[in-house]
């Protein structure tokens, strides 16, 4: 049980909002160290972890492009487009997006879109468009609060549509899971069993968007 120790760091340590790199590291270690290994086993364990999924690393290479067309005004016509749509209005908006990113997230496709890949060039340059096309010139304190919103619904998106999907890594690890308990279990059914879950989170934070829009706009009016 001295191995869950690493289970207490890193809570400890995102509490505290330490480096999540470093909590990490030290995470591990404190792991190793409590089921014997020396810090050379633990490196060479991190070294033979990184080797068999290096693949995961290759979402890296997208960021240079959006930095990129970051550069060339992505966010500047992204803005514009939307603006054009004078009955834009930033929770629809918003909605459309959530539910493009369950349903595709449900398909697999979980790496199509993102805060580095789509939210920041795109998605949250968009919903102030589409805020500033309603309202006109909004505070700062209401952008950051669109940049959160959009934010959010790629989370939540992301999170409640993946699990639908069979191959998905936490579906796979909660079959392992059972499995070495004695508990068989296909995992079409663990993902059969994310369908209501995903559609209630649609549902409310569709609703929070709805509310959210609203405000804007009655503080607005004001």
């Amino acid at each position: 049980m001295w191995t869950l120790l690493g289970v207490a760091v890193v809570i400890l340590g995102f509490a505290l909002r330490f480096n999540p790199l470093l909590v990490v590291v030290v995470a591990a270690l404190v792991t190793g160290y409590a089921a014997g290994l020396g810090p050379v086993e633990v490196l060479a364990a991190f070294g033979k972890a990184f080797n068999e999924n290096r693949y995961v690393s290759a979402a890296l290479l997208i960021y240079p492009l959006v930095g990129l067309v970051e550069r060339a005004g992505i966010q500047e016509r992204a803005r514009t487009l939307i603006g054009r749509f004078r009955g834009a209005s930033v929770g629809p908006f918003l909605i459309g997006y959530l539910a493009f990113r369950q349903l595709t997230s449900a398909l697999g496709l979980t790496s199509i879109a993102g805060h580095a890949q789509s939210v920041r060039p795109m998605v949250a340059p968009m919903a102030e468009g589409a805020v500033e096309a309603r309202l006109g010139e909004v505070p700062d304190a209401t952008r950051e609060a669109v940049r959160a919103q959009a934010a959010a619904t790629d989370n939540i998106g992301l999170f409640f549509g993946e699990d639908i999907f069979i191959a998905i890594g936490s579906i796979l690890l909660m079959v392992g899971f059972l499995a070495t308990n004695g508990i068989t279990m296909d995992p079409i059914h663990l993902s059969l069993w994310a369908i209501p879950t995903a559609i209630v989170a649609f549902a409310i934070h569709a609703l929070r968007l709805f509310l959210f829009d609203r405000k804007l706009r009655r503080e607005h009016a004001r």
